[in-house]
C-alpha cells in the first residue's frame, strides 16, 4: 500500500552511515540540520491543525521506569526530516487483531509500574524505529485494545478468585492493570457459572461476590438450579413404625382370627333391614291390603320387600298376635302361581327355607341334584348345621339318611361329607401342604389312567377354603392345568357338577350364583324355582357381588334381565329384591 506524499520528494531519507551515526552526519538521531528528530520549527502537527508539519523537535522523551519502550502519546519532540513524512492521520493500518490476540496469549511477564498510556498515539512511529524495537511483539495492545477482552479469551474467561482446579488459560492473571480495565474486568465479571455448579434459572449471571469464589461456597438459594440437600437416611426417609399392641391384645386378635369362621358369607346385600321399623303398623297393612274383595299386590310387595327377613318373622308373629291368623296362610289363600312361590320363599326364615328346598328336591319320584348341590356344598358350615336340625324338626327326618337314600356312589359320598358341616375353618395356609397335597391331586388325576375320586374327595371336602386356593395355585404350577379344568375332564355326570361347584365356590361365590341365575333364564323358558331360591338366598348377603359378576360374564344387568324373561307382579317382587345396579 503507498500513502501520499511518501516517500519525500527530495530523494527519501539520508543516507545511513551505520549505527551509531556519527556526529553530524545522517544517522539517528539525525543532527541539527534536518535529521530526526525534526527541528523545532516544525513539529507534527503544525500548530495551525493539519495538515503541516511534524510537531517541534523536543527530544525523545521515554517514559519512566519504561525501557525501549515507544512514546506513550504520538511523536517525541525533535525535528523531521524537511518536507515532512506526509503520514496520513491516523498512521499507517495497524496490525490484524489476530495478531495482538496472538501476543497477548504468551503473557507479558511481569507488570511495570506505569498504569497505561495516557492518550493513544496520533501516529505510527518510523519505520526504521518499528523494526528495531526489541521486544514490540511483547508490547501491549494500544489502549482500545486492552479495553475490549479478546475473542478467545471470553470463552475460557476465568473469575478473579479463579478456578482452584483449573489454571488460568490464557494467563489474564499476569496482564498488567491499564487504565479503564478494572471498570470491566473480569474480577466484577462474573465467570460463566463454573464447570461444578448448575447455571442460575432466569437471573442470567448470579451477582455472587469474588472473594466467594467457585467451588469455596455455596451459592445463595434464590440464584440459580438451587442445588438438591443431600438425601437423607434410610433411617429419616422410613415413615415412623406403627404402633405395636401389647402382646395380650395381640394374642386377643389372634385367637379372635382362628375362630373365625373363614367361610362365611361376605358381601354387600340388596335387602336391608328397615329404619323405624314398626311391626304392627307392617301387620296392619298387609290386613288392609287382603282383607275383602281383591287383593292388593302392590302394597304387599312394598312391605316384604323392603325388610329383613328377621323383620318379616316379627310381622308375622304380631299378625299371628293381632289377627289370630297365620301370615303365611293368609297370603297363599290370596296370591298364586310364581309370584305366590316368592312371596313364601321370602317370609320363611332363611334356614327353615332351605331345608324345605332340601325337602322337595329329594321328595317324590327322582332327585332335583342340582338344588342338592347348590345349597350342600355354597352353605356355611354353622348353616349346614342349622339346615339339619330344622330338617329334622320340620320333617322329622335326619338329612343325611335321605340324602344317602336319594343318591348314590361318589356323588353320595360328596353329599354326604357336606352334610357334616365340618369343613376347617382355620386361616393359617400350610404351603408345604398345600403343595403336597396338589401333587397328589395330580397323581391321582392328570397323571394316571383313571381317576382317583376319593383323593379328591378328601381334599375338597376337609380343608378351609384360604388353604384350597393355595392348593388350587400350586396344582396349577405342577400341571400346568387350572383345576376347574381338570375335574371337567376327569369327572363326569353329578360327581363333576359338585366337584366343579366347590371349586368355584372356594374362589367366588358370587361368580357361581351369577352363573346360576344365568342358566336359569338363558333359552326358551325359565327355571323358575332355581331363580326364586337363588335370588331369596343371596339378596341379603351379596346379591351386590352377584349382579357384579353376572354383568362382567355376560355384558347384561341381572335386573335387565329378570325384567324381559318374568312378568307381573312376580317380575315386580324380584326386581324390588334385586334392586337396580
Amino acid at each position: 500500500m503507498s500513502y501520499p506524499n511518501y516517500p519525500p520528494g527530495s530523494g527519501g531519507y539520508p543516507p545511513s552511515t551505520g549505527y551509531p551515526p556519527a556526529a553530524g552526519g545522517g544517522g539517528y538521531p539525525p543532527g541539527s540540520g534536518g535529521g530526526y528528530p525534526p527541528p523545532a520549527g516544525g513539529g507534527y502537527p503544525p500548530p495551525a491543525g493539519y495538515p503541516g508539519g511534524p510537531p517541534p523537535a523536543t527530544g525523545f522523551a521515554v517514559p519512566p521506569g519504561f525501557n525501549q519502550q515507544p512514546p506513550a502519546a504520538g511523536f517525541p519532540p525533535g525535528g523531521v526530516p524537511p518536507g515532512g513524512y506526509g503520514v496520513p492521520m491516523g498512521g499507517y493500518q495497524q496490525p490484524p487483531a489476530q495478531n495482538y490476540g496472538a501476543a497477548q496469549m504468551q503473557g507479558y511477564g511481569q507488570p511495570p509500574a506505569t498504569t497505561g498510556y495516557q492518550a493513544p498515539p496520533t501516529g505510527y512511529p518510523q519505520q526504521q524505529g518499528y523494526q528495531q524495537q526489541p521486544g514490540y511483539q511483547q508490547q501491549p495492545p494500544a489502549q482500545g485494545y486492552q479495553q475490549q477482552p479478546p475473542a478467545q479469551g471470553y470463552q475460557q474467561q476465568p473469575p478473579a478468585q479463579g478456578y482452584q482446579q483449573q489454571p488460568p488459560a490464557q494467563g489474564y492473571q499476569q496482564q498488567p492493570p491499564v487504565q479503564g480495565y478494572q471498570q470491566q474486568g473480569y474480577q466484577q465479571q462474573p465467570p460463566a457459572q463454573g464447570y461444578q455448579q448448575q447455571p442460575p434459572a432466569s437471573q442470567g449471571y448470579p451477582q455472587q461476590q469474588a472473594p466467594q469464589g467457585y467451588g469455596q461456597q455455596q451459592p445463595p438459594p434464590n440464584q440459580g438450579y438451587p442445588q438438591q440437600p443431600p438425601a437423607a437416611p434410610k433411617q429419616q426417609q422410613q415413615q415412623p413404625p406403627a404402633t405395636q399392641p401389647p402382646p395380650q391384645q395381640t394374642a386377643q386378635i389372634t385367637q379372635q382370627m382362628q375362630q373365625m369362621n373363614v367361610n362365611e358369607d361376605t358381601g354387600h346385600p340388596t335387602v336391608r333391614p328397615a329404619a323405624n321399623f314398626d311391626a304392627e303398623t307392617d301387620a296392619n297393612v298387609l290386613r288392609k291390603a287382603m282383607k275383602g274383595l281383591g287383593t292388593d299386590e302392590a302394597a304387599i310387595i312394598n312391605v316384604l320387600a323392603n325388610r329383613s327377613n328377621e323383620q318379616r318373622q316379627a310381622i308375622r308373629q304380631k299378625f299371628k298376635l293381632m289377627f289370630g291368623k297365620d301370615l303365611i296362610r293368609e297370603l297363599k289363600s290370596e296370591l298364586s302361581g310364581n309370584f305366590e312361590n316368592v312371596i313364601v320363599a321370602v317370609m320363611e326364615p332363611k334356614v327353615l327355607y332351605d331345608a324345605k328346598c332340601l325337602r322337595g328336591a329329594m321328595k317324590g319320584l327322582g332327585t332335583d341334584e342340582s338344588c342338592l348341590i347348590e345349597i350342600l356344598c355354597t352353605r356355611t358350615n354353622a348353616e349346614i348345621l342349622q339346615i339339619r336340625q330344622a330338617y329334622k324338626d320340620e320333617f322329622r327326618r335326619d338329612l343325611e339318611r335321605d340324602v344317602v337314600s336319594e343318591t348314590s356312589g361318589h356323588f353320595k359320598r360328596l353329599l354326604v361329607s357336606m352334610c357334616q358341616g365340618a369343613r376347617e375353618e382355620n386361616t393359617a395356609v400350610d404351603q408345604a401342604k398345600a403343595q403336597r397335597e396338589a401333587q397328589e391331586l395330580y397323581q391321582a388325576g392328570e397323571k394316571r389312567w383313571g381317576t382317583d375320586e376319593s383323593k379328591f374327595n378328601v381334599i375338597l371336602a376337609t380343608r378351609s377354603f384360604p388353604q384350597l386356593r393355595a392348593t388350587f395355585d400350586a396344582y396349577a404350577r405342577i400341571s400346568q392345568r387350572d383345576i376347574l379344568n381338570s375335574v371337567e375332564r376327569e369327572m363326569s355326570g353329578d360327581l363333576r357338577e359338585g366337584f366343579r361347584t366347590v371349586v368355584r365356590c372356594v374362589r367366588s361365590r358370587p361368580q357361581y350364583f351369577s352363573e346360576r341365575l344365568y342358566r336359569s333364564m338363558k333359552g326358551v323358558g325359565t327355571d323358575d324355582t332355581t331363580l326364586v331360591r337363588a335370588v331369596v338366598s343371596r339378596c341379603e348377603v351379596d346379591m351386590v357381588e352377584i349382579k357384579a359378576e353376572f354383568f362382567k360374564q355376560y355384558h347384561k344387568t341381572l335386573y335387565k334381565m329378570i325384567e324381559g324373561d318374568c312378568s307381573g307382579d312376580y317380575r315386580k317382587m324380584l326386581l324390588a329384591l334385586v334392586g337396580r345396579n
